[in-house]
């Protein structure tokens, strides 16, 4: 049974950090490419961080680079998302998603909320 579990989401000032967690279970972790995805409501759905399978090469979303941080540990079958100096904008439901070939996979997502 395939299973991304989030967690880390919560209510934050501007200018404070929060750390994502997600567990991965069910499939190959270590081969597959993990990413973070959020989307507020009107919006569509935006790619924030993506993290290769052995963790060598990362992607960041203009808006978060050099703010976020995407790391994981195949050791753990976990990826993380570190969000330091948040802004009102980053407010938005935050997901996981494991890609390996044609296989997709999703968390349930996570709401961040930054208030000023």
């Amino acid at each position: 049974q395939v299973q991304l579990v989030e967690s880390g989401g919560g209510l934050v000032q501007a200018g404070d950090s929060l750390r994502l967690s997600c567990a991965a279970s069910g499939f190959t972790f270590s081969s597959a490419t993990m990413s973070w995805y959020r989307q507020a409501p009107g919006k569509e759905r935006e790619l924030v961080a993506q993290i290769s399978s052995a963790g060598g090469s990362t992607y960041y979303a203009d808006s978060v680079k050099g703010r976020f941080t995407n790391s994981r540990d195949n050791a753990k079958n976990t990826v993380y998302l570190q969000m330091n100096s948040l802004k009102l904008e980053d407010t938005a439901v935050y997901y996981c998603n494991a890609r390996r070939g044609y296989l997709n996979y999703w968390g349930q997502g996570t709401q961040v909320t930054v208030s000023s």
